[in-house]
């Protein structure tokens, strides 16, 4: 019966369809190590029979280990440290160590699945520092910048002129966004790159206002109802849930959906319940204790099933090893635009692909690792700076317009003609607020009062 697994493979098999607990990881170890020590070697090394160490195996519970079993089998099976806290762990669930670099978790396979099947909903995953590490195509058609170099969800809510037009009573947000600020500070207090975060956004004298006066905490906006006016919508105003949610196998992120609903009355969200209800929620240091318990929870428990995972490759909707791959990703008769890519970061590259319509917008996240998002053309000219428009940006812009234009030539003018009627409605009004402001201030100080 010992013997009846052979191979690393067939041991997964029989994990998979027999075994699970801390009887599988003894399994899995014997069958790995050096020598591949039998069940009773394993168990005279354990101090029991070989009868009671093949029922653990199968899935019994063990008595706890004593100090002396637990040295034995890290020994026998040449552990190393995360082997040695995934055995403390199953043993006794004592506190762990977490295991090295998991500050910087890699985006894996099935959480890129997952964030996938997401759509339409745009979906985003982010380290305890609001970094984000990988996003669905919807996210990026709705919020671009995540596909910038470095992007973070607290650097862009709070300091970006882009965050204070999209959010509805910005104000609000602020707040709850330095809520969470905050208690990430009280939760975790040596973390020197949530110190620099902070510094970051609290340099800005709105923000740094907010941070003064603002003095309660909130751990996640989870469940929370707001209003967005979304650009890759036309700037339609647009009622949405956050779901925030921790991925087992990455216990220190955060995985984010956000749920288009239909808007609700005035006085009620579209759940229900009391419009903006969430600027009032609050945590205190009790909910700062319960996370840091639940966090080392999670983490421990992450250290103990980590060793018997893949290396997963770093994902979001595709990733190439080379900038030239992902270029040919546009397919036949792609147009490279390097100037418009200059102005999107240094580790940018954007093709247009005129059969697909689309734009296959790569950055290089790491040596050899280039993610790729697919984007509309309008999703692009809009994140183009308007005092770069000119020379071979200019030219590269031209082509992204046409390429967002119908194919049909009739069918493009008439599009071009209504937009410029749109355009020409816009300035005449703008133009007309103009000449009122301006006659306005040639006006005595008492006829301003009341007025516009």
């Amino acid at each position: 019966m010992d013997e009846g697994i052979s191979g690393r493979s067939s041991a997964f098999q029989q994990l998979a369809g027999q075994y699970m607990g801390f009887g599988a990881l003894l399994l899995q170890w014997r069958k790995t190590a050096p020598g591949r020590p039998t069940q009773d070697r394993t168990a005279k090394a354990m101090g029991i029979s070989v009868r009671t160490y093949r029922k653990i195996e199968k899935g019994a519970v063990p008595p706890r280990l004593t100090p002396e079993q637990f040295e034995s089998l890290v020994r026998l099976f040449r552990l190393d440290e995360e082997g040695r806290n995934a055995l403390m762990y199953h043993n006794i669930g004592a506190s762990l160590k977490p295991p090295r670099g998991s500050t910087q978790p890699q985006l894996q396979k099935a959480i890129r699945l997952l964030i996938d099947r997401q759509m339409p909903s745009p979906a985003y995953l982010c380290d305890q520092n609001w970094n984000i590490l990988g996003f669905n195509t919807a996210m990026a058609e709705w919020w671009p910048w995540v596909m910038e170099p470095g992007a973070n969800l607290i650097l862009w809510a709070l300091t970006s002129p882009e965050a204070r037009t999209q959010y509805q009573d910005w104000d609000m947000h602020a707040s709850a966004y330095v809520k969470m600020l905050k208690f990430a500070e009280r939760a975790r207090v040596d973390d020197p790159e949530l110190r620099e975060l902070i510094e970051k956004v609290t340099k800005d004298p709105d923000v740094r206002h907010v941070w003064e006066t603002e003095t309660d905490m909130g751990e996640t906006r989870d469940g929370h109802v707001f209003r967005m006016n979304i650009p890759a919508l036309d700037w339609e105003t647009i009622e949405v849930v956050s779901h925030v949610l921790y991925p087992a196998s990455m216990p220190q992120c955060r995985f984010v959906v956000i749920t288009w609903v239909e808007g609700g009355e005035d006085e009620r969200d579209a759940l229900g319940d009391t419009r903006n209800a969430w600027a009032a929620t609050t945590a205190n240091q009790d909910d700062v204790e319960a996370a840091r318990w639940h966090e080392k929870n999670r983490v421990d428990e992450d250290s103990a099933t980590r060793w018997r995972r893949e290396v997963a490759g770093l994902a979001s909707r595709t990733v190439v090893a080379t900038p030239e791959e992902a270029a040919e990703l546009a397919g036949r008769n792609s147009v490279p635009m390097p100037a418009i890519s200059k102005t999107m970061g240094p580790d940018a590259q954007l093709t247009l692909s005129p059969e697909q319509r689309t734009v296959v917008w790569a950055v290089e996240e790491a040596v050899g690792c280039w993610s790729v998002t697919h984007v509309r053309p309008a999703t692009v000219i809009a994140r183009v700076p308007r005092n770069a428009v000119h020379g071979e940006c200019r030219a590269e812009v031209l082509q992204l317009v046409r390429a967002a234009l119908p194919t049909e030539a009739d069918a493009a003018t008439a599009r071009i003609g209504q937009l410029l009627e749109e355009r020409d409605t816009e300035q005449r009004v703008l133009r007309e607020v103009l000449n009122m402001i301006e006659k306005r201030g040639d006006e005595p100080a008492a006829g301003k009062t009341g007025q516009f």
